[in-house]
């Protein structure tokens, strides 16, 4: 959420950040934005009048019962009473206003990083670079659920029965491999020196609405009927909102962190061939980082956090590319991200498994993160980025370590998380 002192000043700016974000449609927002909080400001500077009038009169009426005059102090107490109810008037008009201002304000998007590239939607991401070399091998490589049923490692049609399409059963080997590869992300990201957290699997809605835009709340969140809770599509909803209304030594920061969750997901909308399968499920796990950190740390963060997924990707012998995110794909909270995307030696390209976002202070603003240095507050900057999640990379991870016979090798950095196995086949 933009700070509503800068859009004041900064009118233009905000206006010009909406077209680049292909959002001309909120344009007039920002106007309106700007009348509401002017009226929000002067109904509150009518109410400090009215109060320091009333503190006045209080005097007044105090003087007069002192010398005796109870007649005309009893005057004086009338306008106070009038004045009182005047001022819960104008109380709850300012209330009224305020609200509206943020309603709105948390619809304008976020000012976004200057090396942004300008683009409508997802199919303008820019390339920045590849690692490891492509390979298609010789063979056939099936679909991804059919490696997994060839190896005893998948039960969709029981998940389908139980809790409907876009759930799955591992079993043997598979959900071990799900497990392990789940495991050496956590210690690869503790090596690195974060901290390891199981955080809250639901979280309420002022967490929700303080970490992500309502439109991708919408879209993802599954709300607990009767209850003010919803399931997390993430763990960075919750690993950010653990810092909620709290004021951080600035000695304390950076914060790091990295943690393992559920993750639950509407995934609205029909999907292709290759989004069926485990590509876009309503659940699965996920092992995250978060950081908060000083707002002139933050590119220096991100720039690390990107780099942890492809290490890790690449120590699993996996090639990968990062895509910079151009401005129509970002949400409205983000001011940088970059996608990291896995080699698909089946479907010849590359597809997404994770993502890299610097949000600057949108969410410490909404959720009153705050930082206490030498030289007063300050809001922290937020970061997140998916270490992995197993749905989409046990499907780069299979197509990859294919061999001719069906067997899928276990790269020497998983091995000890596989009880030491080399290879996974059919019993």
């Amino acid at each position: 959420m933009i700070d509503i002192k800068f859009l004041r000043e900064n009118p233009d700016v905000v206006k010009e950040n909406i077209k680049k974000k292909f959002q001309d449609h909120k344009l007039p927002l920002v106007d309106e934005v700007i009348e509401l909080d002017a009226e929000a400001r002067k109904t509150q500077q009518e109410a400090d009048n009215l109060r320091a009038e009333r503190n006045k009169l209080s005097k007044q009426i105090g003087a007069l019962m002192g010398q005796g005059k109870k007649d005309e102090a009893e005057e004086v107490k009338k306008q106070v009473g009038a004045q009182a109810a005047k001022l819960e008037e104008l109380a709850e008009k300012e209330k009224e206003l305020n609200e509206k201002v943020i309603k709105i304000m948390m619809t304008i998007p976020n000012i976004i990083d200057p090396s942004v590239p300008i683009g409508k939607n997802d199919e303008e991401n820019v390339e920045i670079q590849k690692y490891g070399d492509p390979v298609v091998p010789e063979f056939e490589i099936p679909y991804h659920t059919d490696i997994m049923e060839s190896l005893d490692g998948i039960d969709l049609d029981s998940a389908r029965k139980v809790a409907g399409n876009g759930f799955y059963y591992l079993m043997g080997d598979i959900a071990r491999l799900h497990s392990a590869v789940i495991s050496y992300a956590r210690d690869f990201m503790i090596d690195r020196g974060f901290t390891y957290c199981i955080p809250p699997f639901m979280i309420r809605s002022n967490v929700v609405t303080g970490v992500m835009s309502f439109d991708e709340m919408e879209a993802m969140m599954y709300k607990i009927e009767g209850e003010d809770l919803y399931l997390i599509g993430t763990s960075e909803h919750s690993m950010i909102g653990k810092f909620i209304d709290t004021i951080i030594p600035e000695a304390e920061l950076p914060k790091t962190l990295t943690s393992y969750s559920p993750c639950f997901r509407k995934e609205k909308g029909a999907h292709g061939l290759e989004e069926r399968g485990v590509y876009r499920i309503h659940q699965f796990e996920k092992q995250e980082m978060v950081v908060v950190c000083k707002p002139e740390e933050s590119p220096m963060w991100f720039d690390k956090l990107w780099q942890n997924t492809v290490d890790l990707f690449r120590s699993l012998d996996i090639p990968v590319r990062t895509l910079e995110c151009c401005s129509g794909d970002l949400a409205d909270l983000k001011v940088k991200s970059i996608d990291v995307e896995a080699w698909s030696p089946r479907q010849k390209k590359y597809f997404e498994v994770g993502s890299c976002s610097n949000l600057g202070d949108a969410q410490a603003r909404r959720l009153k993160i705050r930082v206490n240095s030498e030289n007063g507050k300050y809001f922290a900057h937020t970061l997140n980025n998916t270490v992995v999640a197993p749905p989409r990379m046990l499907i780069a991870f299979l197509e990859n370590n294919l061999q001719a016979d069906g067997s899928v090798k276990i790269p020497v950095a998983l091995q000890p998380y596989m009880g030491g196995k080399t290879e996974i086949r059919k019993a």
